[in-house]
């Protein structure tokens, strides 16, 4: 447990290296508490979290896959789907931090380029425009000029309509099975059994043939 005591006493103290181990420590410390918020306003999680959702419902298997198996796979995909952007963070940004060669305000700066570069590639103009108008701002002339208050949110509307245009896509097929199996069964005067407990094998069955979760990955790394 860390004592604000021994860090008080190591900020007044004339050592430079012990400074520096401080700053390391306190920025490491805000950024984990703020990984939650970044993880998901900033990074294709929400997308991928949302899609895989859709598929659970859609099939109508109530909890399977499991919520940590669904959080699960969306976390190292997006880990694999945001490898570059992380990776030019660190090389830009955290690694001549740590290394005192650039302050932490142009680490700031350097960090922020690929994230933006990245949120911009997914995010509408629509979008953009929306916030920049809310907050009466003169129109950016780069991405890079576009702060990240107003980047965000825009990013992140856009990934919710994206998700939720490709999860419509995702019901179409188990939706006609619905109907096509609550059509026979109403034909043979089985109103009384439920729809869903007939179709959710056939649903099954179906995904399973078409190897549902290749596509499903495969469409999601497509999309970005």
């Amino acid at each position: 447990m860390i004592d604000m005591n021994d860090v008080v006493q190591t900020f007044s103290s004339s050592d430079p290296s012990a400074i520096s181990t401080s700053v390391k420590l306190i920025l490491l410390l805000t950024v984990l508490s703020l990984a939650p918020g970044i993880l998901i306003l900033m990074t294709s999680f929400t997308r991928i979290i949302i899609v895989l959702s859709f598929v659970r419902t859609s099939l109508a298997t109530q909890q399977m896959p499991p919520n940590q198996v669904l959080i699960g796979i969306a976390l190292f995909l997006t880990f694999f789907v945001m490898a570059p952007t992380f990776s030019d963070v660190y090389d830009e940004a955290l690694n001549p931090l740590f290394d005192e060669e650039i302050t932490l305000d142009e680490a700031y700066d350097n960090a922020s380029v690929p994230i933006k570069d990245f949120m911009s590639q997914h995010t509408r103009e629509k979008d953009i425009a929306l916030f920049l108008n809310y907050s009466d701002v003169d129109r950016p002339e780069t991405v890079q000029d576009i702060p990240l208050t107003t980047l965000i949110p825009a990013f992140a509307i856009s990934e919710l309509k994206t998700a939720f245009q490709m999860g419509f896509m995702i019901f179409i097929p188990f939706l006609i099975i619905d109907m096509a199996v609550a059509s026979i069964l109403m034909s043979m005067g089985m109103m009384m059994l439920p729809p869903v407990m007939i179709s959710l094998p056939f649903k099954i069955l179906l995904f399973i043939l078409v190897d549902g979760w290749y596509l499903i990955t495969y469409s999601l790394l497509q999309s970005f």
